[in-house]
């Protein structure tokens, strides 16, 4: 009898996501990699002031979910690719996650969590199947437990896929999986399919225009292109279309090519390289959003566009790994802190984007290099501040490069100085840097004032999310030794 409640909530969820289906089918993928985060619960607020109906995260964070409570947003919960081995080898340890980051949430009133992201790119090339033997015993056990919580009905698992698991010769038409993947591949889809889950892809036109200097540049957008890609009767404008289409083929090619597809990250950063500018990510995003909202599909699929898109990303992470490129810590269509780049329609009835409110921000004042001093000997204080904080608006291609090389200075010391709460010590780099009451941000290049989030500082978020792991893992434990 306790479960009728429960049962009558997820069939009212179920009834909301089919009368808001064509208007919700545009999301936003949610990172933690900053510094400076405001709290969640403006994320939240900001989320549902720009109707933004569906999030992707990439963990199962607590505070983010907690925030998440009543809020109606469609919620996609991650496992990180280190946990899979753990999940594939204990049903128990599985049984546990479920109930720690799932079933204690989806309750009524609670949080819409509708998907289990199971890793993240684990069959990526980089990683030389590390992960890729975990995903399939992974997913048997979180379905299991799924069952065990009355939810695999409603909670589906997925893979986010980076666009590399499959290729082409050279025409979508010919798409097929990675050799080595096309058993596991075979399997997961079939996983996926009796279950009713989407094929989740991540699809990113600008990497291949910045990877490849041949690569038409019209080619990435969608105002059509004057080096179309001709296959067959088909013809291609548009990169996205061409991937999509590709990864159609290659699903076709193991027996699934009806197969439900869901974008789980595709956009266009904002800084960081000659073709990362702002320009170039509105008529990305708002091409994007039109191409998929107008129903067209494409050449292989029709009238058929992907069943959810996600956009990447929600908020600039500004300490995301460089290895990608500088690019990297700029993607969202929010600065770090929620304030719109750029106008962009989302397509959701709620216009031009609205910038997040009640922000507290650190007082207004900034750390610039003293320009009473020689500043040769500023090297190994560039070094350090860089290191540790963003400067990585000031190489090539960066709204930052033109401000010489005082300015350059300034940027890095004020960095440092904002990721350290302006704590005076940190504007003293040995009597080089000064702290000015004039902001000295330069046109397009602006000087960061860093976000007042004394209420949970990182050392303290951190130490909270460490005690809540360690929890989550002596509970597992316990639970393992009373299943022996």
């Amino acid at each position: 009898m306790a479960r009728t409640p429960l049962l009558l909530f997820l069939l009212l969820l179920l009834l909301q996501r089919h009368l808001y289906a064509v208007e919700s089918a545009i999301g936003v993928n949610w990172g933690m990699l900053s510094s400076h985060r405001i709290p969640p619960s403006i994320v939240v607020d900001l989320m549902r002031e720009n109707r933004i109906a569906k999030v992707k995260l990439f963990d199962s964070d607590p505070g983010i979910l907690r925030a998440l409570v009543g809020s109606g947003i469609e919620v996609m919960v991650g496992i990180p690719n280190e946990m899979l081995s753990t999940l594939a080898s204990s049903q128990a340890a599985s049984d546990v996650w479920v109930a720690q980051n799932v079933s204690r949430y989806l309750v009524k009133g609670g949080v819409n969590i509708r998907y289990i992201a199971v890793g993240n790119e684990p069959f990526l090339t980089s990683y030389a199947g590390q992960f890729q033997s975990y995903v399939l015993p992974a997913m048997l056990n979180l379905q299991q437990s799924l069952a065990k919580a009355n939810l695999a009905g409603y909670v589906k698992l997925i893979v986010p896929c980076n666009a590399d698991a499959y290729q082409s010769a050279s025409l979508p038409s010919q798409g097929t999986f990675r050799p080595e993947l096309t058993q596991i591949m075979t399997q997961l889809v079939s996983f996926l399919n009796s279950n009713g889950s989407p094929f989740l892809v991540n699809i990113y036109p600008f990497l291949s225009l910045y990877q490849n200097s041949d690569f038409p540049q019209d080619y990435a957008f969608f105002d059509g292109s004057s080096h179309p890609v001709v296959d067959g009767s088909n013809v291609y404008y548009n990169a996205f279309d061409g991937n999509y289409d590709t990864l159609v083929a290659a699903l076709n090619k193991i027996g699934y090519g009806s197969m439900p597809i869901a974008i789980g990250e595709v956009g266009w950063p904002t800084d960081g390289a000659a073709s990362a500018n702002i320009t170039a990510a509105r008529a990305f995003n708002q091409g994007l959003i039109s191409h998929v909202l107008s129903n067209k599909g494409t050449p292989l699929r029709p009238g058929v566009p992907p069943v959810d898109v996600y956009l990447f990303s929600l908020l600039d992470e500004e300490q995301k790994s460089l290895l990608p490129g500088n690019f990297e810590r700029h993607w969202g269509i929010f600065s770090f802190d929620g304030q719109a780049k750029y106008p962009l329609n989302l397509g959701l009835g709620s216009g031009e984007l609205k910038n997040a409110k009640n922000v507290q921000y650190l007082p207004p004042r900034w750390c610039v290099a003293n320009p009473y001093r020689d500043l040769d000997g500023v090297g190994n204080h560039l070094k350090l501040a860089c290191s540790m904080a963003d400067c990585t608006t000031l190489y090539y291609g960066g709204s930052c490069n033109a401000i010489g090389d005082k300015g350059n200075i300034s940027y890095a010391f004020n960095s440092y100085y904002q990721l350290q709460k302006q704590d005076s010590r940190s504007c003293d780099f040995d009597g080089l840097g000064m702290i000015t009451y004039l902001d000295p941000s330069v046109g397009d290049c602006r000087f960061l004032v860093g976000i007042n989030d004394s209420s949970c500082s990182s050392i303290g978020c951190g130490i909270f999310c460490g005690l809540w792991i360690m929890t989550f893992w002596v509970f597992m434990y316990l639970k393992v030794l009373g299943s022996l």
